[in-house]
């Protein structure tokens, strides 16, 4: 089998920097181009989608909401994303497909395993959107889950720092960076890597993840190749 990876990415990777807000047409392309060029090394890739470069522009509102319907605009701001990024795809060749795990025909197809599997296969790109269908889960409990339903070999955080470290590195200059650590280390050092419920699903389905800066030029195509940026959690 080739192999076969998840991909995660924050709805911020697709923002501005200096906004957060919305989707950068130049940036959008360069994670397009380097996710196509690694789909045709013949690398299977899945995707996950977040929703914050949207949903954090309407939080003050939403702070009063149920926190069932605020999930909800939030997993309906994460197919946004994932529209997008298809159509920057599709414009670099690739067959894409969107699955979205709330049913909207119209513009992607049902969240279907086998034929999730099947499209990346075929060498079709698989992008995930809507989390995980349901509210209180978050899209990276999302990307554990889609991860061990399609049998993938690991799970690739694309962050805007280097990997994971012992402490914030953007409030700590002596933060220090770790090259391995272990899911038990994660959770009881409390370093906000992934939520809970993510880091036990990996660790139950024994996948290592993988976390990066995906903000750098050529990062994203180094490591869905195989490059070992970053920090390994297994």
């Amino acid at each position: 089998m080739s192999k076969r990876v998840l991909l995660k990415l924050s709805g911020e990777s697709f923002a501005d920097s200096e906004t957060n807000f919305g989707i950068s047409p130049n940036i959008l392309n360069r994670i397009a181009n380097e996710i196509s060029r690694a789909s045709k090394d013949g690398i299977q890739i899945a995707i996950v989608v977040g929703g914050g470069n949207f949903f954090r522009g309407v939080h003050e509102s939403a702070k009063d909401m149920a926190q069932a319907n605020a999930d909800y605009m939030g997993m309906l701001a994460t197919v946004i994303n994932a529209i997008a990024l298809k159509d920057a795809l599709d414009r670099n060749g690739n067959e894409t497909r969107v699955q979205s795990a709330i049913d909207m025909t119209a513009v992607a197809e049902p969240y279907i395993r086998l034929r999730a599997i099947r499209h990346l296969e075929k060498g079709r790109i698989v992008i995930f959107a809507a989390g995980t269908g349901n509210p209180y889960f978050t899209t990276d409990t999302a990307a554990s889950l889609r991860a061990a339903e399609i049998d993938a070999q690991e799970v690739i955080k694309s962050t805007r720092v280097e990997g994971v470290y012992d402490k914030d590195p953007e409030k700590n200059k002596d933060a220090v960076m770790y090259k391995n650590i272990s899911y038990k280390d994660v959770v009881s050092n409390k370093l906000g890597v992934m939520d809970l419920t993510a880091i036990t699903l990996c660790e139950e389905n024994q996948m290592p993840i993988r976390v990066f800066d995906g903000t750098k030029e050529d990062n994203i195509y180094k490591v869905l190749t195989g490059d070992k940026l970053g920090t390994v959690i297994k």
